[in-house]
């Protein structure tokens, strides 16, 4: 039988009623469903700072530590960004780049890097807009490349997210749920490649 690949989902947004948390929540279930071992993140459930040097001099998020060992442990993972002004969120920018920073006198974390390289990471959006968020997308996967990361080359916009889930936050267009589907067998089958 096959180890279940670790795989880390979650979303740029910390708003309540967030499509795109519905969608990293539809995600997860996916992937459950395809046999891996999902670690469902709510960014919300961390505190971590604006990042600034002089905060990081007084010392480092305890946060940005949990953060590093959670993104460290899954070969794999699923970011679903939403698209503000036509890029993703701060909230997203905001723990990545606290998650790449070194930690100093740390032998563990003195790699900025090694939470991110190598990892196979799946990338999904939703916005009410005909486009679905993919232009946050665009300008995402040269951050994540730039930080060692494997992209999937295959990835889902939700376009008319308002309009796409049903009362219990499935998706409802059969289309839809494909694209999922496909986003997360290539992820996962990817990473197995790399695990091998």
């Amino acid at each position: 039988m096959t180890t279940p690949i670790p795989l880390l989902v979650f979303a740029g947004s910390s708003r309540a009623q967030s499509w795109n948390r519905k969608l990293a929540k539809v995600a997860a279930d996916t992937a459950r469903a395809a046999g891996a071992q999902v670690t469902h993140l709510e960014l919300a459930d961390f505190d971590l700072p604006l990042y600034n040097g002089d905060l990081e001099a007084r010392g480092f998020p305890r946060d940005a530590i949990r953060l590093k060992e959670i993104f460290h442990a899954h070969p794999a993972w699923l970011v679903v960004s939403p698209e503000y002004n036509g890029s993703y969120t701060g909230l997203l920018k905001n723990t990545i780049d606290w998650v790449s920073r070194p930690v100093k006198d740390d032998p563990l974390w003195a790699n900025g890097g090694k939470p991110f390289a190598g990892k196979v990471v799946g990338m999904l959006s939703a916005s009410p807009g005909a486009l679905g968020g993919l232009r946050s997308l665009s300008h995402l996967a040269p951050l994540l490349m730039n930080l060692q990361c494997w992209v999937s080359p295959k990835q889902f916009a939700l376009s008319k997210a308002g309009e796409a889930f049903d009362a219990d936050g499935h998706l409802i267009a059969e289309t839809a749920r494909s694209s999922v589907q496909g986003v997360v067998d290539q992820v996962l089958n990817a990473a197995r490649r790399f695990a091998d």
